[in-house]
């Protein structure tokens, strides 16, 4: 089975001693190609790098609101410059957090605008962060969109059936992945045992959210399968027909190129 790890912060510190081996790992597991993700400004000719030294690795660039003390505004515009000369595969991580103390919204709100016009303009997909904030982003979707149908990933999501059935009404997708495992996340585990597979990604998070499993540890791209097979048994169907489908999710999304023979 080939999968595809939708969101995973492969260029954090947390892998730099034994990247290569994380790396080996998914491959191992049969997750071939991901997304990778940015967070800051600061952090995108790292990421960069760490993308074009492995094949199946793909850069998103992005303002992350968690970070929006290290953002300037004069990052929006290097930010395009980014877009229009490395040509990434999506925009992101970005999007609005709610949950976190002291994040002043308005910022949030500028920042998310700005990428979810550039995604308009490039025709690109947004990888979308969106924590106690999922009402406020369908919104921003709208207002920025204005019909031109932008189109992405929440990853992570957390929301309501009702919610997610929005932003598929509008092209995006849900990402889910570690959280899903947990006895706890009933909701979470209704949703994804009863809605369209079409509109479901898999994705890891690392080295954050980690699975049941390896609770407490640091998550890494090869525990995609164990996800998948969570997510396969709470729909009561085969892995492999769960597999095939949020893979090709991915590579319709993002456009993602197929695995080298």
């Amino acid at each position: 089975m080939q999968l595809v790890d939708s969101h995973c912060h492969l260029d954090a510190a947390e892998f730099d001693a034994d990247r290569e081996q994380v790396i080996a790992r998914a491959r191992a597991a049969g997750v071939h190609r991901q997304v990778v993700p940015a967070v800051t400004a600061a952090s995108w000719p790292k990421l960069r790098e760490v993308c074009r030294a492995t094949p199946g690795l793909y850069p998103a660039y992005g303002l992350h609101p968690t970070f929006l003390a290290e953002h300037l505004p004069a990052h929006l515009d290097e930010l395009a410059g980014w877009i229009a000369r490395e040509r990434p595969l999506a925009i992101g991580e970005c999007g609005l957090d709610f949950f976190v103390d002291g994040l002043d919204r308005t910022e949030q709100s500028r920042y998310f605008d700005g990428q979810l016009r550039l995604a308009r303009e490039h025709g690109l997909p947004v990888v979308v962060h969106a924590r106690r904030a999922v009402d406020a982003v369908i919104a921003a979707i709208r207002r920025v969109g204005d019909g031109s149908h932008l189109r992405g990933v929440v990853h992570s999501f957390s929301g309501s059936p009702e919610q997610a059935r929005q932003l598929w009404q509008l092209g995006f997708m849900v990402g889910l992945g570690g959280p899903l495992s947990y006895e706890r996340a009933q909701r979470l585990r209704r949703l994804v045992a009863g809605m369209p597979l079409e509109f479901l990604l898999l994705e890891t998070d690392a080295p954050d959210q980690p699975d049941a499993d390896i609770r407490g540890q640091r998550n890494e791209p090869a525990r995609l399968r164990h996800v998948l097979h969570v997510v396969a048994e709470l729909r009561a169907e085969d892995p492999a027909v769960v597999a095939a489908a949020t893979t090709a999710n991915a590579e319709r999304l993002f456009g993602l190129p197929a695995v080298a023979a």
